[in-house]
């Protein structure tokens, strides 16, 4: 007998999953902007150095938070990794490749002094960061409209759809939410960690990217609003029973993705922090109080994103094609044991990732300035 009930389980499951996904967005996140960034705030070879700098020490660490998300996807809703990662593998090898390209493009940029080998690195640099913001916002359109899958009998899975299917015009939008959003964070810690015009045009931009994420973010909230329906389980839910989505009935109702909202009135906290910070995050930006502002950037990013996962709740992946086998927090986890096992896992390891995160930051906080770099060039990238 377990000491916390399955269904608690199961929603303590969902929670960290959207922690670990705030998580990747944050920290991972102002590293892809940064990256996307740098052909618009760093116009010399100079400049280009020490915004790669400024994240060159810390990219890899920030990574961990993606390597969490996905292993608690694998582990905790084996579903939901098996469906999503079946029918969304283009779209996904599309990502890992660019993420890879990000730390080659690093690592490798400053090898050669020749123009044509640091530009085409430059722009691999750019790749790597624009195609995963960009595809993982298309993801998460995609979540709201419903996947083409359908399980039969014995619980197989059978997607039917392919790669342009899920480059739909609401994905499209939410995919520039993305963009826009992880542009501000990389802006802001472009501001933050960098000084001259390198910082100035990256605050510029920060508060460029905020002004056009609380103009997207309000499409994207209309449009979920008024013109695409949401998924509503309407048989009775017992979070106990083992996982089986077939033994639901799930409507589309519109408005549905908003229910949540009329429900439990204090979810509306999420979007109101996405809208707070970003336009925070620019008015500090414009004051030059940077470390403030990137704060704000965060909390607007965390906002965003928990207003994803409020809506959907308890949807994790809907289907368009068989509603009854939509996957939701309550029939896609793995067993109690399971679950329990590995909670007492994230009891122990993610204050000590938290801890040493904060030390690693705090060691290497300051400017990363030209100067610096032109000293000791071979301890740079």
């Amino acid at each position: 007998m377990l000491p916390i009930d399955y269904g608690l389980l199961r929603f303590i499951w969902w929670a960290l999953l959207g922690l670990l996904l705030i998580g990747f967005a944050i920290m991972d996140g102002f590293d892809l902007g940064a990256a996307m960034l740098q052909p618009f705030v760093a116009r010399t070879d100079g400049e280009r150095r020490v915004l790669v700098n400024s994240i060159g020490p810390v990219w890899e660490g920030n990574q961990v938070w993606f390597v969490l998300g996905g292993g608690a996807a694998f582990a905790a809703w084996p579903a939901l990794y098996a469906t999503s990662f079946s029918g969304f593998y283009i779209a996904m090898i599309l990502a890992l490749g660019a993420l890879i390209l990000r730390p080659v493009s690093i690592t490798f940029r400053s090898k050669l002094e020749a123009s044509a080998w640091r530009r085409t690195w430059d722009w691999a640099f750019f790749i790597g960061g624009l195609v995963p913001s960009l595809i993982f916002g298309v993801a998460f359109g995609n979540l709201f409209l419903g996947a083409p899958f359908q399980f039969d009998d014995a619980l197989r899975v059978n997607y039917e759809g392919g790669f342009f299917d899920l480059l739909g015009p609401f994905p499209i939008l939410c995919g520039l939410v993305s963009v826009a959003m992880l542009a501000m964070q990389g802006g802001a810690w472009l501001a933050l960690k960098t000084d001259g015009m390198v910082a100035e045009r990256s605050r510029n931009a920060a508060i460029s990217a905020a002004g056009a994420l609380v103009a997207l973010f309000t499409f994207g909230g209309v449009w979920i609003a008024f013109g695409i329906d949401g998924y509503v389980i309407q048989s009775p839910i017992d979070p106990s029973l083992p996982s089986n989505p077939l033994v639901k009935t799930v409507i589309r109702e519109s408005g549905a993705w908003l229910r949540n909202y009329g429900i439990h009135p204090w979810l509306a906290a999420a979007p109101v922090l996405g809208y707070g910070g970003a336009l925070l995050a620019a008015m500090l930006l414009r004051a030059k109080r940077d470390l403030a502002a990137f704060i704000a950037s965060s909390l607007s990013v965390a906002g965003v994103v928990a207003t994803a996962g409020f809506s959907l709740f308890p949807f994790l992946l809907p289907s368009s094609t068989d509603l009854r086998s939509s996957l939701t927090v309550w029939d896609a986890s793995s067993s109690p044991t399971t679950l329990f096992i590995m909670l007492i896992g994230v009891v122990v390891f993610l204050p000590l990732i938290v801890a040493y995160t904060s030390w690693v930051f705090y060691i290497l906080r300051g400017k990363v300035t030209a100067k610096e770099i032109e000293g000791d060039a071979e301890g740079h990238y």
